[in-house]
């Protein structure tokens, strides 16, 4: 069986690299309501602190269009900006500076890695094949979700291989507004719930599961204030078809196109 091999490169090259992929990998595989990690610590609290002062603008991010996502005047609850090295150019320099190694570690193999063990039997089980021949994208955002977003039960549709989130809160004052896993979609299973805390440097990961993973996210009000976060989102890349679909989106993004979904 092709494992995906432990060696002194997999690690990371830089500390923020290291610190995000240390949390993956001291994080216990928790198998209720489904498998799932969640991570504690993911950043040094000096790298953390400035990311949180170094965050991004408005005027960077543009509106997520999702039926969740919109308001009744048709504005969007979540902002969203991609998190690729090289869109970062537009930001303020120390801006560019705190962000750069992040998004750089997003979108690192060692990461992806330190996903693929972690759960290697989940992911080699649906797909069928050795954790190493499956083929992966990963897209980085930065969130931003204003009072009113919410998200329905949902499982992610099977174009998404793996779901990781960040949460970047400034306190523990918003540990109530974090992800929900639910037991089922519907009924008595899907009263039957486990929250992540959003908590500051801490988040979660899962392999998506059309008929297990089910999460949602429920509403937040105006004393719960913005809900900012990081989602790093690996996509399977199986053929070159799908790689050259992202790389000319990442093209798009660099030319200011942004998709809509």
């Amino acid at each position: 069986m092709n494992r995906i091999a432990h060696s002194t490169f997999e690690i990371g090259d830089s500390p923020i690299e290291q610190e995000l992929v240390g949390a993956v990998e001291r994080s216990a595989l928790r198998r209720q309501p489904f498998a799932h990690i969640y991570m504690e610590r993911a950043f040094r609290s000096e790298d953390y602190f400035e990311l949180l002062v170094a965050m991004p603008a408005e005027r960077f991010y543009h509106p997520l269009r999702h039926h969740d996502a919109t308001r009744v005047d048709g504005s969007s609850t979540r902002l969203r900006m991609y998190l690729y090295p090289e869109l970062l150019w537009r930001l303020p320099r120390n801006q560019r500076r705190a962000w750069a190694p992040v998004a750089r570690a997003l979108c690192s193999r060692h990461l992806e890695n330190a996903f693929r063990r972690k759960f290697c039997s989940e992911l080699e089980d649906r797909f069928g094949k050795p954790v190493g021949a499956i083929g992966l994208y990963p897209v980085p955002i930065l969130l931003r979700d204003r009072p009113g977003y919410r998200i329905g039960i949902h499982s992610d549709v099977l174009s998404k291989a793996i779901t990781v989130q960040f949460y970047l809160p400034a306190d523990n004052a918003q540990r109530h507004i974090g992800t929900i896993f639910h037991e089922g979609r519907d009924g008595e299973m899907a009263d039957r719930t486990t929250q992540m805390p959003f908590l500051p440097a801490t988040g979660y990961a899962f392999p998506v599961c059309a008929t297990k993973s089910w999460h949602s996210a429920a509403m937040t009000t105006d004393a719960d204030g913005e809900r900012v976060s990081m989602m790093v989102t690996y996509y399977v890349a199986d053929e070159p078809w799908t790689w050259l679909k992202f790389r000319l989106r990442r093209i798009g993004l660099f030319l200011g196109i942004h998709p809509k979904g």
